[in-house]
């Protein structure tokens, strides 16, 4: 049983900045890997960034340079820090957690509830 939760989300002018966190709850082992995703109404969910467990990140090319993406290992927590953000940045924002847990030798995902960012021209 894990548990994400998300904040961080709200309303901003262009070019401000938002930080989203997503902490993880429950009986966790291990945190392998932490994604980022975001969703529009009619739209399919869009891959926004991963870190992985040795720290590397991969971002997709609409937000590199802008977003960062980082890791609290001993506190289970995912941040997605988000500069110069645009208006098509607007999206509910969705974290995604890779995780062991006591009694499972393989890795599970585990989703947040959302989070919405809106970005005002």
């Amino acid at each position: 049983q894990v548990q994400l939760v998300e904040s961080g989300g709200g309303l901003v002018q262009a070019g401000g900045s938002l930080r989203l966190s997503c902490a993880a709850s429950g009986n966790i082992v291990r945190v392998n890997t932490i994604d980022w995703y975001r969703q529009t109404p009619g739209n399919q969910r869009e891959w926004v960034a991963s870190v992985f467990s040795d720290t590397s990140a991969r971002y997709t090319d609409s937000v590199k340079g802008r977003f960062t993406i980082s890791r609290d290992t001993i506190n289970n927590t995912g941040y997605l820090q988000m500069n110069s953000l645009k208006p098509e940045d607007t999206a509910v924002y969705y974290c995604r957690f890779t995780v062991r847990t006591p009694g499972v030798v393989y890795f599970r995902d585990y989703w947040g509830q959302g989070t919405q960012v809106t970005v005002s021209s």
